[in-house]
């Protein structure tokens, strides 16, 4: 919450500057202004030390005219000064030279620190960027990043020497505006805007010479917990995105020093086979589970585990100067019987945030499942070649040998086109068995992500009316174009069910998450460490037990309402389902979450019994508008409307969050650097653990 003070008359205002207070008065600023502070009412971050000072920001108006006055035009030649964040983004380019070895590249961004606690199913992250100049000269650093899909980003901190700057959330335009200006004027700024729900774009500005810049960000999210694993993931790098002709809107993958060659409204670019930027990161997570932790497992990463008892656990990286060229996916298995369901609860001045867990019956798993249509598509695009693909085939492979006789399959291809192995489902025979199986060795990478052709073959191939269909699809998501994706499988779904695996070190998670989420399915992860096998035998043994279906909830005198997602998922044996969402009435009684498994009706309880948890799950607020935020742009697909772009941007307004619609910005006015904003750097990012760079970068 910011207060708003007035001083004269307010017209355009547009240039922001950022002013500590430390009880001795401030700067002068030219009439016309007015100033907003955090209200001190509000209790700082757990991130930010107790004496911090507090911020001032005042806003210098336009002339009447909407021209900027003298004293605010940048200190650049006049016409070549851009005006707008978009014509500054990503312009100029400092071409880092190599060490005398030739592996290094001299970029910005040094070190990647986080620092995570999970308690019970909510994670609390905590990510410090620390970017430095290494130049003669002043820079901006930008720097693409990506993080959890359902993470809710709500504080943001730049941090130069001794001084810590709270960051304030605008509509983006404006921030964008705020952060232009700052940085044309000499003051150092830092934005943070969202490219997509789990890709981020960081902008720092006006970095001086063998200065250094940290930038710290804090968010929540829930941790989800399947047969028996909860897992924590942090995502180290976004892998090189293919974009279909025609596309300006989506995420172009080049090589270093190859700004601006995708023709893409989002760029990374990186790094050459063999070549570092001298970036590493440090994780550490550490776990209250509640109940006794049986097993903790990493499956990309060494890491060094300390208990301190049976049910806490302390886990770093091993070694932190790990280059950051894959997710870091931790998971632990916990002791007893959890399958049950469970609500948590939060209150605060705006009333009552809660989450419901529901987990599938036992009955579930007493129930023979009917005869199944299963299509396998398989992505053979260029950025699959290699480990990736490899993975992907064996996958299939397993599958194939645990089907039943009264099972048909299919199998799909697809990367610049697609094709398939027959017209119609086969029957699961060995010799058809056999014959899929050496259909599956012809297969390679290359080409293009074309998926919406593979969308489409599987969707609308004929359907088998005696069977049901699940269509597991197996691909690394490095595509541009989501939403196109997600429609289509909107529109073509009918009665299938899409089962996504996200296959690789780094895959695009947003994506997996959604096909499965709109596909009434679920998603799974194949990394070139995890045995394929074990993943799709997980699989089979889904799709061998009938899912609870037509759920609904009897809230009892819980009182709900905004519940979110808006209609209630397919429950799958080992899968269970989280509802986040507000209450008002009494937290005592038993939740009835009713449901369909092979035409027979089941009920689970959930009994309303909150003394254990209280009121203590602070993050709750956050979680919920997070997901509240997430359906809407479900929604915006669904049923297209400028509606939901309101929402999106009202919720995340009200809440403090990061949005599509809204961004992080902070400025520094303690001083100005001398000249104008410097040469523009874009951090350059390895490719994915196992992707080959000759096939997925252009430039």
């Amino acid at each position: 919450m910011w207060r708003m003070l007035m001083c004269g008359v307010m017209t355009t205002c547009l240039i922001v500057l950022l002013t500590v207070v430390n009880g001795c008065g401030s700067e002068s600023y030219p009439a016309y202004s007015y100033s907003m502070a955090p209200a001190t009412a509000e209790a700082p971050s757990a991130h930010m030390e107790a004496a911090m000072p507090e911020e001032v920001w005042v806003i210098e108006r336009y002339a009447d005219d909407g021209v900027m006055t003298a004293n605010a035009r940048p200190m650049l030649d006049e016409e070549s000064t851009p005006t707008s964040y978009e014509e500054w983004a990503g312009t100029g380019a400092l071409h880092a030279k190599h060490s005398d070895s030739g592996d290094t590249a001299v970029l910005p961004l040094e070190h990647t620190a986080v620092d995570a606690s999970i308690a019970g199913t909510i994670a609390t992250v905590g990510v410090i960027q620390q970017f430095s100049n290494p130049y003669a000269e002043k820079i901006e650093a930008i720097y693409t990043f990506p993080l959890p899909e359902n993470a809710a980003i709500n504080e943001f901190i730049m941090t130069i020497g001794e001084r810590r700057i709270r960051g304030i959330i605008r509509e983006r335009e404006e921030a964008e505006a705020i952060y232009t200006q700052a940085r044309n004027q000499g003051y150092r700024a830092a934005l943070m805007t969202q490219e997509r729900p789990n890709v981020f774009t960081q902008s720092v500005a006006n970095i001086e010479p063998f200065n250094h810049i940290d930038i710290e960000i804090t968010y929540f999210h829930t941790v989800p917990y399947v047969d028996g694993w909860h897992e924590f993931v942090f995502p180290m790098v976004v892998g090189p995105r293919f974009n279909p002709p025609g596309t300006t809107d989506g995420i172009g993958a080049v090589a270093r020093g190859a700004h601006g060659s995708s023709g893409q409204s989002t760029e990374i670019q990186y790094l050459k086979p063999g070549e570092r930027s001298g970036h590493d990161i440090s994780v550490h997570v550490a776990i209250d589970a509640g109940v006794m932790i049986e097993e903790i497992e990493s499956v990309n990463h060494r890491i060094d585990v300390q208990r301190s008892d049976g049910r806490r656990a302390n886990v770093r990286l091993e070694d932190e100067s790990t280059i950051a060229n894959r997710d870091f996916v931790l998971r632990y298995r916990v002791a007893g019987d959890s399958i049950k369901s469970g609500l948590v609860t939060h209150t605060d001045s705006n009333g009552g945030y809660f989450t419901l867990t529901v987990y599938p019956p036992r009955d579930l798993t007493q129930l023979v499942r009917a005869p199944m249509e299963m299509i396998f598509v398989i992505d053979c695009s260029g950025s699959m070649s290699g480990a990736p693909i490899r993975q992907a085939k064996d996958a299939i492979r397993h599958a194939l040998g645990r089907m039943r006789p009264n099972d048909t399959f299919q199998i799909i291809r697809f990367s610049d086109n697609a094709s398939q192995l027959g017209r119609a489902p086969l029957p699961a025979t060995p010799r058809n068995v056999r014959k899929a199986r050496s259909y599956l060795n012809t297969l390679d990478g290359g080409g293009g992500t074309m998926m919406i052709e593979g969308i489409r073959a599987a969707l609308d191939f004929p359907h088998d009316e005696q069977r049901l269909r699940t269509v597991a699809f197996l691909t690394d998501g490095f595509i541009g174009n989501e939403r196109e994706i997600l429609s289509a499988v909107e529109d073509k779904l009918g009665a299938s069910r899409i089962f996504s695996f996200g296959v690789g070190s780094s895959p695009n998670r947003h994506l997996l998450s959604s096909l499965a989420f709109m596909g009434r399915g679920a998603v799974a992860y194949v990394s070139l460490n995890d045995r394929a096998s074990d993943v799709m035998d997980a699989y089979m043994d889904r799709v061998s037990h009938p899912a609870m279906v037509d759920v609904t909830i009897d809230w009892a005198q819980l009182n709900a309402f905004d519940v979110y997602p808006r209609t209630m998922p397919d429950v799958f044996v080992g899968r269970p389902v989280t509802l986040t969402g507000r209450f008002n009435g009494d937290r005592s009684g038993t939740v009835l979450v009713h449901g369909v498994a092979n035409g027979r009706d089941l009920t689970v309880e959930v009994p309303l019994d909150m003394q254990s948890d209280g009121d203590t799950h602070a993050a709750l607020p956050s979680v919920w508008a997070r997901s509240r935020i997430t359906d809407c742009a479900f929604e915006n697909i669904v049923r297209p409307s400028s509606r939901w772009d309101r929402e999106i941007q009202e919720t995340a307004l009200s809440y403090g969050l990061m949005s599509a619609y809204t961004a992080f910005v902070a400025v520094d006015s303690s001083q100005r650097t001398a000249g104008d904003h410097g040469t523009t750097v874009n951090v350059a990012v390895p490719v994915p653990d196992g992707v080959r760079y000759d096939t997925t970068v252009d430039g």
